[in-house]
């Protein structure tokens, strides 16, 4: 007996506060006669934050940033088929986002959606159609009531595929991409863009830049060096490495990325446990090769109240 087709899809509950009261904004489909969230299938080659990004600005209209990952619904279609929505919290950056300007243009399609509507929690608790879409909801209410909702991100990334050591006769740091290398720094520029990144730090070897260069293309930042996070720096002066991360996960700047080596990434996690939530660590990879060449470690951060930043939510993703 084979096994049950899983349809993946994506979205998000895009929020904001409005007069103290928080709207979250809806959407009407007139083919289903429902009121949901904006969110869709993925289109091939496709990863899941880039499609929930360009799901929501295609059936509202709206450019969003996502923040911390919400509770996914799973449901089973008329086909037999189940489909698994994962959702974020979002929200609407400004129109001088450099994160936009890496993104393509996407259209409205009204034909899907004819009615987009911004309304109370509260109010959204009652007129979503399918029950189980209050869940997403609920967990960011949650959230917002912990001071855990306003987060930032923090996006480490591994360089993308590298020439072999034994192969290379220049020094380690010229060190260059292979080609699938280069496609995975390619790739990873919908994935910077969805969680708002917003500054680039990097290792100044070759391989480090050249994982970032493409985003900072895109967006037209520049990229920062940063010696400290170079194996030989980090190795030589490991303090030097985790005071400079401590620093970007001390105070709330707006979607930092940061470009790293595997020989750091140890060193690198162990700041990142220091200022994570408890249950945010089982999350942290604990073994080599702790990222995948091109793999992108988000990291959200929150001040809930007048305590320090803290890491809230962590994830995962593979170009």
């Amino acid at each position: 007996m084979g096994s049950r087709k899983v349809v993946l899809a994506a979205g998000a509950v895009v929020w904001r506060v409005r007069k103290r009261t928080v709207e979250v904004l809806l959407i009407h489909r007139p083919r289903y006669d429902d009121w949901s969230w904006p969110k869709g299938k993925l289109e091939p080659g496709e990863t899941v934050p880039a499609a929930a990004v360009r799901e929501v600005a295609e059936e509202t209209g709206e450019q969003v940033v996502l923040g911390r990952p919400l509770p996914s619904v799973t449901y089973e279609l008329a086909s037999g088929a189940t489909k698994t929505c994962h959702y974020w919290a979002a929200t609407v950056p400004g129109e001088d986002s450099p994160a936009l300007a890496a993104r393509p243009t996407f259209k409205r399609s009204k034909h899907e959606v004819d009615q987009v509507r911004w309304i109370s929690a509260q109010k959204a608790l009652k007129l979503l159609t399918r029950r189980s879409d209050r869940a997403p909801l609920g967990a960011l209410l949650d959230y917002l009531d912990e001071g855990r909702l306003d987060t930032w991100a923090v996006q480490l990334a591994r360089h993308g595929q590298a020439r072999p050591r034994a192969t290379w006769r220049g020094g380690e740091e010229t060190r260059p991409l292979t080609a699938m290398g280069a496609r995975q720094a390619e790739a990873l520029v919908p994935l910077l863009s969805a969680f708002g990144g917003e500054e680039i730090v990097t290792s100044p070897w070759a391989r480090c830049r050249d994982t970032v260069t493409p985003y900072s293309r895109a967006t037209g930042l520049a990229t920062v060096a940063a010696p400290q996070l170079t194996e030989a720096e980090a190795k030589e002066d490991p303090r030097g490495a985790r005071a400079l991360v401590a620093e970007f996960l001390r105070v709330r700047r707006e979607g930092t990325v940061l470009c790293l080596h595997r020989p750091t990434l140890p060193l690198i996690l162990d700041v990142v446990g220091h200022r994570s939530a408890y249950r945010v660590r089982d999350v942290l990879p604990e073994e080599d090769p702790w990222l995948q060449p091109g793999e992108l470690l988000v990291l959200h951060l929150a001040s809930p109240g007048k305590h320090k930043a803290r890491v809230v939510a962590a994830e995962l993703h593979r170009t």
